[in-house]
């Protein structure tokens, strides 16, 4: 499902969904990556849990693509792949005692940008009264918040920072 102009407020959120999709998808890997690379245990830890969170959000997405009667498919999302290309970049020129340090901020920025799309799919929802999807949509948001606290919160550890 290509769509190249977008003309209403319901093709918007379509796309918006399509992309969230993506973005998911991408952060399965990109944690996936994350954690081959990461150096301490609590960290792999921390980023195998994420991994099974994403393909909870990935599931509850297409119960939304369901709800809305959309068809589930996907749109590209640069912001994701560009956040996982930085990481990458980071990893392969910085000594690996600052793998940790490097995994655990790009995680944080991609939950960031998951925050705002998920916000973004919210208010129209919302708008459409459509609770049921709400409701998943606001799961998938809550968690991305939960694990963006999380990670900060081993960085900080990670730096000693109180």
């Amino acid at each position: 499902m290509s769509q190249n102009h977008l003309e209403t407020p319901q093709d918007l959120l379509r796309f918006q969904l399509r992309t969230a999709m993506t973005m998911e998808q991408d952060s399965l890997a990109a944690v996936t990556e994350l954690a081959e690379v990461a150096r301490s245990a609590d960290v792999k830890k921390l980023f195998t849990h994420h991994a099974d969170e994403t393909r909870e959000q990935i599931e509850n997405l297409k119960k939304v693509f369901q709800l809305l009667e959309v068809p589930e498919s996907t749109a590209a999302s640069p912001s994701t792949k560009g956040i996982s290309r930085q990481a990458e970049g980071l990893i392969e020129r910085s000594d690996d005692s600052l793998h940790d340090q490097i995994a655990l901020s790009a995680a944080i920025g991609n939950e960031h940008y998951e925050m705002a799309a998920y916000q973004g799919l919210i208010l129209p929802v919302t708008a459409l009264g459509a609770t049921d999807a709400l409701a998943l949509l606001q799961a998938n948001c809550d968690q991305e918040v939960h694990t963006s606290e999380e990670l900060a919160t081993k960085l900080k550890e990670l730096l000693g920072v109180a």
